[in-house]
Parts: structure tokens; C-alpha cells; sequence
């Protein structure tokens, strides 16, 4: 029987719409909540640490059920445990206790995983040749929630005032309720799993990634983790600088709104273009249009338009090379341990951008936004370097050099 891959991606996206709406309001207001219930700008970075720390914790027993039982329990859990988390993280910001927000936040970043995730269940069936276009018509599909998420403040606040729960906190009502919805509909409408044994997929009890750690896909997971790591450290105090600066809620939710656009709008672009040129290159493109946004936003000083296009910059930047070193990492491991590395990936990810968004806040606290997006520079030098190394490598080694630029 030929496996119904269109179908497989179409519910997938179907649910990231959905789940998208939840991920994009958390994006938007977590900081600031966090600002709001702790007093502290310093603190604000936590709530971007919360949120990846969830979803770090969340990864691998995620990819561990996925390879035991399936995707679709393992996801449908990952969204349904993200909806908990908002209702914990409104309960915080009611009894203003910033630990019991960060509990919520850390629940919250399950709805992550699950969404990370996603995108890797539209490859487990796809033909070789169109891996990265799987996964990034997945990846675009959360465009239409994640920018619709962020510009929800307003019905947030009604809600809010209905629900007699802060401002701030009303906008996780959206997210608790898209989460809740986004679960159910993994659950129903991914048939059959793309996983599943009767597909004839073999999946070992206990899968070890670490001994396929190695050469390309190696090199795949560090492009993942930088990009990520640049991206949440500048977003994540992005919205508390604007704040800072006299920008109200509403511009402050249309600038997260246009760098989630620019992190998933073009995503199909970028996935044909990966299985067009090589994932290699790229990642390189991305790399560099992650620097370029880094200037752009690190010099934008009280320029609010500048501020949005540097925001933008760095979502395509890390859509570029998020997706061509997600194709990257799938084509270089074979299908039984595949979901245990891409879950390690994920970890990987989901660290990185931990550490990012808590040293943001460090770093914005002692300095300034500009140092802040200096420093993440940095970040993409030990990518580029990979990549041109392994590049090298495999032209040195086949004197096919279309192939050699594919890795």
C-alpha cells in the first residue's frame, strides 16, 4: 500500500494553524509577564528559559514514546501537557507568584517539543529527494497562528477582564485553549501513524543517537542549536526593549507577529531550495542573513522600524538554517535511528536556546540590546566553519562536486 504522505502532511499542518495560535501569544507575552510579576527586567529572559527548558525536558521522552509507540500519542501528549502549562501560568500571574508562572512556563514549553517535533514526523515517509520540502510546508503551516497569536492582546485583555485575571494573562487563555484543540486534532487526524508498526518501520525498544553523533550530522545539530540560540536570545528581549523605549502592546505584538512571519512564512522556499542547491549552502545563507539582522536590530537605538526589519532578518535567518540542517540531519542517519537523533536534535535546540534567552537577560541588564545582539553574532562562526570544513571533506573525498556541495 503506498503511504498517504500528502494527507500525513496536510493534518500535520492542519494542527501546527492551530498550535501555532497558542506558541506565537506565549512568544509574545511571556517576557513581559514575567517583567510584570517579578518587578524586573532582569528576570523578563527567564520566561523565554521556562519555555525552552520545557521543552528540552520535554524532547527526548517525547522521541522515545514516538519510536516506541508512535507519533501521534507521543504528540498529541506533548500539545495536551502545553495546555496545562498555560492554565498553571495564568494561575501564577493571578496570585502574583513567579514561581508558579514559571512552572506554567516550563509545562508550557511541552506545546514546543510537540511542534518541533511535527516537522520531523512529515519526513518519516518522504522520498529522499523531498525531505526539506515535507518538512517546511509543516513549518509554514504555523504561520497563520503564530502571527495571528501575537495580535491577540487586545481579545486577551477582554478575556482577561471576563475571567477577572490580569491583562498580561489573557492572552494564555488563547494558548490553553489552541493547545487543548491542536492535541485533539493530532489524535484524530494522524492516520495512520507515519511510525506505526504495521508500516513496516523498524523500531527497536532502545535506539542509542550518541555513536551516530558524528561527520554531517554533527554538523547539522550545531547549526540548529546556534541558529536557535541567536534567534531566542534577541527576541526574547525584544519586546521588554521596545517596552522600555515607550512602545505599547499592540506594536510590540505586530513586531513578534513579523518576525514569526519571517521565521515561517517563506519556509517552502527555503525547504526547495535545500533539496535544489544542498542544505550545505543554505545554512551558510542563513548564517549570513543572521549577522545582517543582528546589525540591523543592534544599531536600531530608538527606531522602531528598524527594530521590526531586524526582527524579520532574523526569523528568515533562522528559518534557512533551522530547515536546510533539519533536511540535513535527516538524510545523514538511517530511518531506525533517526527519531532518537533528530530528539537529541531537538535537545540540542531546545538548550541552546535556554542558555540564549537566560543570558540575554544578563547581558541586556549589564549593558545594552546592542552588546545582546553582538554577542549572538559570534554564534554563527562555529557553523560556518563546520559546514566549509565538511564541504571541503566531501570534495576531497569525491570528485563529484555537486555532490560534495550537497554534503
Amino acid at each position: 500500500m503506498t503511504y498517504p504522505q500528502g494527507r500525513l502532511v496536510g493534518s500535520l499542518a492542519g494542527v501546527q494553524v492551530v498550535g501555532g495560535v497558542g506558541n506565537g501569544a506565549g512568544l509574545a507575552i511571556g517576557a513581559l509577564l514575567v517583567k510584570d510579576v517579578s518587578g524586573s527586567s532582569g528576570w523578563a529572559g527567564m520566561a523565554t528559559v521556562m519555555l525552552t527548558v520545557g521543552a528540552a525536558l520535554a524532547t527526548v521522552p517525547l522521541a522515545r514514546w514516538a519510536v516506541r509507540a508512535g507519533r501521534r500519542p507521543a504528540l498529541t501528549t506533548g500539545w495536551w501537557i502545553g495546555a496545562v502549562g498555560a492554565v498553571v501560568a495564568i494561575l501564577g500571574a493571578d496570585l502574583d507568584s513567579l514561581p508558579v508562572v514559571l512552572l506554567g512556563l516550563v509545562l508550557f514549553g511541552a506545546s514546543t517539543a510537540a511542534n518541533l517535533q511535527s516537522r520531523f514526523a512529515a519526513t518519516d515517509r518522504a522520498e529522499p529527494r523531498k525531505v526539506a520540502r515535507s518538512l517546511s510546508v509543516v513549518v509554514w503551516a504555523t504561520t497563520v497562528g503564530a502571527v495571528a497569536g501575537p495580535n491577540l492582546t487586545q481579545p486577551g485583555a477582554r478575556v482577561a477582564d471576563a475571567l477577572g485575571i490580569p491583562h498580561l494573562a489573557g492572552l494564555l487563555v488563547f494558548s490553553s485553549v489552541a493547545f487543548a484543540l491542536a492535541g485533539l486534532m493530532t489524535f484524530v487526524l494522524v492516520r495512520p501513524d507515519p511510525l506505526a508498526r504495521e508500516q513496516g518501520v523498524a523500531r527497536p525498544p532502545r535506539v542509542s543517537p550518541w555513536p551516530h553523533l558524528r561527520g554531517t550530522a554533527l554538523t547539522a545539530i550545531v547549526a540548529i542549536a546556534a541558529s536557535h540560540a541567536v534567534m531566542v536570545s534577541v527576541m526574547a528581549l525584544t519586546p521588554v526593549h521596545m517596552q522600555d523605549h515607550g512602545a505599547d502592546l499592540e506594536l510590540i505584538g505586530l513586531t513578534i507577529s513579523l518576525h514569526i512571519a519571517g521565521m515561517f512564512a517563506l519556509s517552502p522556499v527555503f525547504g526547495w531550495l535545500s533539496d535544489a542547491l544542498g542544505p550545505a549552502v543554505v545554512v551558510v545563507a542563513g548564517q549570513v542573513t543572521l549577522v545582517v539582522s543582528t546589525v540591523v536590530a543592534g544599531t536600531a537605538g530608538h527606531s522602531e522600524p528598524r527594530i521590526m526589519v531586524g526582527l524579520v532578518l532574523l526569523g528568515i535567518g533562522w528559518s534557512m538554517s533551522v530547515i536546510a540542517a533539519a533536511a540535513m540531519l535527516t538524510t545523514a542517519v538511517t530511518p531506525q535511528v533517526r527519531p532518537a537523533v533528530q530528539g537529541v536534535a531537538d535537545l540540542a535546540m531546545n538548550v541552546a536556546g535556554a542558555t540564549g534567552g537566560l543570558l540575554a537577560g544578563l547581558v541586556v541588564a549589564w549593558r545594552d540590546f546592542g552588546t545582546l545582539n553582538a554577542a549572538a553574532a559570534v554564534l554563527t562562526i562555529p557553523v560556518v566553519a563546520l559546514v566549509v570544513a565538511g564541504s571541503r571533506a566531501a570534495a576531497a573525498a569525491s570528485p563529484d562536486t555537486e555532490t560534495a556541495g550537497r554534503l
